[in-house]
């Protein structure tokens, strides 16, 4: 690993999902940080559990986890959709709606074969993201956003990722996965938790 950044000028990304980790770079492009994939810190990437009963705990888990194998400043985030026809399903199972071993596919057929007999109008659902970032044993920063929209009945759009194809953001007639970039991160609940991450951030590198 390239030293030359100081510890707390460094910052883990405790993901293996590449989307995250392009989405996160996006958006924290103008800090003074270097992002690391916490594969580019650790080999091996120690296991992480992911056994929380909140979002915000296996945010905290994740990021807990790369911190204290490394030392260094350590980002972890849950995110997942809620969809109100289904009690707030999938939730914090969203990446393993289908089973352990589905792909986002299974995911995507499994989201639609459920809300198969759901008219549009009780198609509400809402993204969720919580950010937590260990900047040292006693001090995890935390923050969270929601995106309100629908899932419609089939996907459209090759941009994004998981269920992007499927959601609609309220006030839009486009799904994410047909939002440039930029559109989509101004609205998204995970750029609207890392916005608010970038700010708690700010505060401790100007320290």
């Amino acid at each position: 690993m390239d030293n030359e950044l100081s510890m707390d000028q460094q910052l883990i990304i405790a993901t293996g999902n590449a989307g995250k980790v392009r989405e996160i770079g996006e958006i924290f492009s103008e800090m003074s940080l270097r992002l690391l994939p916490m594969s580019a810190v650790l080999d091996p990437v120690p296991e992480i559990v992911e056994d929380g009963a909140t979002f915000s705990e296996n945010a905290r888990i994740k990021a807990g986890v790369i911190f204290r194998a490394t030392g260094i400043w350590t980002l972890g985030d849950d995110s997942g959709l809620a969809v109100d026809a289904l009690g707030g399903a999938p939730g914090i199972h969203s990446a393993r709606y289908a089973g352990e071993q589905a792909d986002m596919e299974a995911n995507k057929r499994k989201l639609l074969e459920d809300l198969a007999d759901t008219p549009e109008s009780e198609r509400t659902a809402r993204f969720i993201c919580t950010i937590a970032v260990y900047i040292n044993p006693t001090t995890v920063l935390e923050t969270e956003g929601a995106c309100e929209g629908k899932i419609i009945d089939h996907p459209r759009g090759d941009s994004g990722f998981g269920y992007d194809p499927l959601f609609v953001p309220e006030g839009y007639t486009r799904t994410f996965a047909q939002l440039t970039a930029s559109e989509k991160h101004r609205i998204s609940h995970r750029g609207r938790a890392l916005r608010k991450m970038k700010e708690l951030l700010h505060e401790y590198i100007r320290r």
